[in-house]
């Protein structure tokens, strides 16, 4: 009999243990998967939108968590759109929004609302270019103190809105003028509309909370031309002479500085180290249980000649095996949750569905991991065994 199949039999005596124990570590490594991959979705969403749109430099408030806390005087960008080096900027206002859900049935109704994301742009915002509208119209500077909204195509099926109907943003009624679709999975679940109306509704007038450009570049030193615009944007100063509170970086070390990714990665990446604990206990659990029901046969297989490595290697590979059947049900339960979570009404315009390929890898190399610490004390407390004393053990 192969070595192999040695070890695939000694798991088979024990259907249902076994396949509990499967079970209970692809909880475990399923959820570690699905919790980083909706991380790495997100960071990875961030980086497409930057990338396909050609950003070169992403400018936030000085100290800002994230964009939704940034605050950027709008003086700054009308300083770097005029600067003869950039090819193109993006201006926005992005904040989570109330939105009310229906009209007060009278003066002392309060009706229910609901957190929306808002992104308040110019009209030349160079990110309407990617977007294809499905109804309707983009919006324009024609649009202006109109109260003119586009919607992304999830936040119109979840709302069962569409053009021509009304939404009331900060107690003020905006009509859809389009419905459009983006590669960015978190527009399609946003509202758009122009900056200075929004502005002015928000109490925040010339305001932005941060902005995105294109370079222009020549062939010879790429690089080098947008690191000299990012160092003439934070040469910047006010009339007083008084340097603007902002950051520009590339978008890569945006993404990387992101408070908000950092917080998101570290809250999957604990939550799943509790997860991965109660793994390894299940797994000590199961191993230890099954050296232990088969002490006799270990010590007739000493007593046959099996040195104490092949006996550790046995009840390592057992453990190895058990860990990577549950590497692979987790991994089919996370890709499947992530795409039911990816449907719900409630979360598609803020999860999207799939898992990173190298989420899933390093998935199964965690597992592998898990299954080794978890099978090391059985296996070397198996290979102590003395064979006289394992033979005549009760």
């Amino acid at each position: 009999m192969h070595f192999v199949t040695f070890i695939l039999k000694n798991l088979t005596r024990r259907p249902t243990r076994t396949a509990l124990t499967v079970l209970g570590l692809a909880v475990s490594v399923g959820s570690m998967i699905a919790l980083l991959g909706i991380s790495e979705n997100f960071r990875s969403s961030m980086s497409d939108t930057f990338e396909k749109r050609g950003v070169d430099l992403v400018g936030v408030a000085s100290g800002a968590a994230d964009q939704l806390s940034s605050e950027v005087d709008e003086a700054i960008v009308d300083r770097v759109r005029a600067m003869p080096e950039v090819a193109g900027i993006d201006a926005a206002l992005v904040e989570l929004s109330e939105m009310t859900l229906r009209e007060p049935r009278n003066e002392n109704d309060t009706p229910p609302s609901s957190q929306v994301l808002v992104q308040a742009w110019l009209p030349d915002n160079f990110g309407y270019d990617d977007l294809e509208i499905r109804a309707g119209r983009k919006l324009s500077a024609e649009d202006a103190g109109q109260h003119r909204c586009m919607v992304g195509y999830k936040f119109a099926e979840n709302n069962n809105k569409g053009v021509g109907d009304t939404i009331t943003l900060l107690r003020t009624k905006f009509t859809i003028v389009g419905v459009f679709k983006s590669f960015n999975v978190y527009e399609n679940g946003c509202i758009i509309t122009l900056l200075k109306e929004y502005q002015e509704l928000s109490g925040r007038k010339r305001k932005v909370t941060g902005f995105s450009l294109r370079v222009k570049k020549s062939a010879a030193n790429p690089d080098e031309d947008v690191e000299t615009v990012r160092q003439k944007i934070l040469a910047l100063a006010d009339s007083d002479g008084k340097k603007f509170r902002v950051t520009v970086e590339r978008p890569e070390k945006y993404l990387n500085d992101s408070a908000h990714l950092k917080i998101a990665k570290a809250m999957a990446w604990i939550v799943s180290l509790v997860a991965l604990f109660i793994g390894v206990i299940s797994m000590l659990n199961t191993m230890a249980m099954s050296v232990l029901e088969r002490t006799q046969e270990i010590g007739i297989l000493r007593a046959v000649g099996w040195p104490r490595g092949r006996i550790i290697r046995m009840v390592l590979g057992e453990a190895v095996f058990l860990g990577v059947a549950a590497a692979l049900v987790g991994a089919v339960g996370a890709v499947v949750t992530t795409h039911l979570l990816a449907l719900s009404p409630k979360v598609n315009g803020f999860i999207e569905g799939g898992i990173a390929p190298w989420v899933v890898l390093q998935g199964f190399a965690i597992t592998i991991i898990i299954g080794l610490i978890g099978g090391a004390y059985p296996a070397f407390r198996a290979a102590r065994l003395l064979p006289t004393e394992a033979i005549r053990h009760d």
